[in-house]
């Protein structure tokens, strides 16, 4: 089969919005089909939304592809016959985010109507699709709540889950991911200064903020703390990925309201660690049950610390959450064949 991956994508930026897509890529090229990955230089200035949204609209690909696949949004205002939708998350500030910290649009006459043009586009675009698949239950909730939209599960593997082994039980809590404020790793820093044990944290990532960094720095050292806070900031090859976690004693992921499990969940789980996560971190939780394949806290320092004490503190229960973390990947059917099977049928 021709398929063609339709995303958006700021460029320069890695992450989790890229993986998806060229790891969908080279699974389908494994077996046998014709892939190729259009990616759509996209901006959230909010001048450049809509005529953005207007352009893909007038992409024309028939010709070329039998299927198209859309991740990152608006992709899926794409047009094609056989139009498979694997939505990934809204244009967030116009929904789930509105009127909250992380929205930039004014809740003005000229902001509402742009919410309004968004959401009329995104529906027009999602009911005309041969099938819409969702990262997590969260994010299917989401358009059935703002959209009116029935979609299915499609929980999205890591490329080389190989590579990640279990190792001994060290003494660090192990975040990789990007360092942005939303991401959370200050309330990771902030927990260490309540802990009551001598538990390390190392967070690895890039940062698109000087600024957030040298505040995780800043707190680091202002709680004194940061003679057991490692920091890597740069982008973190699957190979130290991997490295990084073998021997970690649990990994962390604390994002505000995210969209799914999140890739460091699921490649802690690879590693056969549990994660520590928040109650309010969104998909997150999806995956992670408090007690058995990692713990949910209160998203408070107090809280985190607490958590990250009794992982120290009982080796054989972290352990035990670790191995049911992995038994999970398993339960929950993340593995390609599965992705690759709903996405073409």
């Amino acid at each position: 089969m021709k398929v063609g991956i339709i995303s958006t994508a700021v460029p320069l930026i890695n992450g989790g919005g890229r993986f998806i897509v060229d790891w969908l890529h080279e699974k389908l090229l494994e077996r046998g089909h014709q892939s190729e990955i259009v990616y759509i230089p996209y901006t959230d200035e909010l001048d450049h939304i809509l005529p953005q949204m207007t352009a893909i609209r007038m992409m024309k690909l028939d010709d070329y592809f039998d299927r198209v696949i859309t991740i990152r949004p608006p992709a899926h205002v794409v047009q094609h016959p056989r139009k498979v939708v694997w939505f990934i998350h809204h244009i967030r500030m116009f929904y789930d985010l509105w009127q909250t910290q992380y929205c930039n649009v004014p809740d003005n006459p000229a902001g509402r109507a742009q919410r309004t043009a968004v959401m009329n586009a995104d529906n027009v675009a999602l009911d005309e699709a041969h099938a819409v698949f969702t990262n997590s239950r969260v994010v299917g909730e989401r358009l059935r709540h703002f959209n009116k939209v029935e979609s299915q599960v499609l929980y999205p593997p890591i490329l080389r889950p190989e590579l990640f082994e279990a190792g001994e039980y060290g003494d660090e809590i192990v975040s990789v991911c990007r360092m942005e404020h939303h991401k959370r790793q200050h309330l990771m820093v902030q927990a260490l200064a309540h802990t009551r044990t001598p538990v390390r944290l190392r967070i690895c990532g890039t940062s698109m903020s000087a600024a957030y960094i040298a505040e995780l720095q800043e707190t680091a050292r202002t709680l004194g703390v940061a003679d057991r806070v490692a920091m890597e900031v740069r982008w973190i090859t699957e190979e130290e990925k991997a490295d990084r976690l073998r021997n970690a004693l649990a990994s962390a992921y604390l994002p505000y309201d995210e969209d799914s499990y999140g890739y460091p969940t699921i490649e802690a789980a690879h590693a056969q660690r549990c994660t520590l996560t928040v109650s309010d971190s969104g998909g997150v939780p999806e995956f992670v049950t408090d007690g058995v394949t990692g713990l949910v806290t209160d998203p408070t320092p107090e809280a985190v610390a607490a958590g990250f004490d009794r992982l120290y503190s009982d080796r054989d229960f972290a352990q035990r959450m670790g191995r049911a973390a992995n038994a999970r990947i398993f339960e929950l059917g993340i593995d390609w064949d599965t992705v690759i099977s709903r996405l073409l049928s």
